[in-house]
């Protein structure tokens, strides 16, 4: 079975590490008073958020010059189209949600990244950080339904058809 190449292989798990930090680091920080311990948390968010819209960026750079391989014999074309769909939506989600966040953290002042650099913010508008933050909760839900798609569809895949399909975003095993 053909595979993805190793570099959106990497591409790919440490986006979908990412993901699984954002959500902790932004409870964590809705937990905290006001003051360095929350501003900490909310930085460790933006970052990983400014940092998921590099490699999402990234990979659609590599995928542009690197095919993906082809699915598995007996793929019908409505799920061959469900993944194809699902998978655009979520590269959307994943280049929108990080330029909400951005819209609201950059709002009136500069968003620092990891504490090494800090990237420009913009004069304050109320209704513009409004806006950004109704489209970044919402895309958060829609998000969450569609990696619940795109991982009930790879076990789909694993435990129902048995295809090889998940060995495509994996390394090749060598026997034990």
């Amino acid at each position: 079975m053909l595979r993805y190449t190793g570099i959106a292989q990497a591409l790919h798990w440490l986006t979908a590490a990412a993901l699984c930090l954002l959500l902790p680091f932004v409870w964590v920080a809705e937990n905290f008073p006001p003051g360095p311990v929350r501003v900490f948390w909310y930085m460790a968010h933006e970052s990983m958020g400014i940092s998921v819209w590099l490699m999402v960026l990234m990979r659609l750079t590599w995928r542009w010059r690197h095919r993906a391989p082809g699915y598995p014999a007996g793929t019908g074309r409505v799920a061959e189209g469900l993944a194809r769909l699902t998978h655009g939506l979520l590269y959307g989600l994943l280049l929108v949600m990080p330029v909400t966040g951005y819209l609201m953290a950059g709002n009136g002042q500069d968003v620092p990244f990891f504490r090494v650099l800090n990237l420009p913010g913009f004069p304050h508008q109320e209704a513009l950080g409004i806006a950004a933050d109704s489209v970044h909760v919402w895309c958060q839900f829609a998000l969450y339904g569609l990696i619940a798609l795109h991982v009930a569809g790879t076990v789909w895949h694993v435990a129902v058809r048995r295809d090889g399909l998940l060995e495509r975003m994996l390394p090749p095993q060598r026997p034990l």
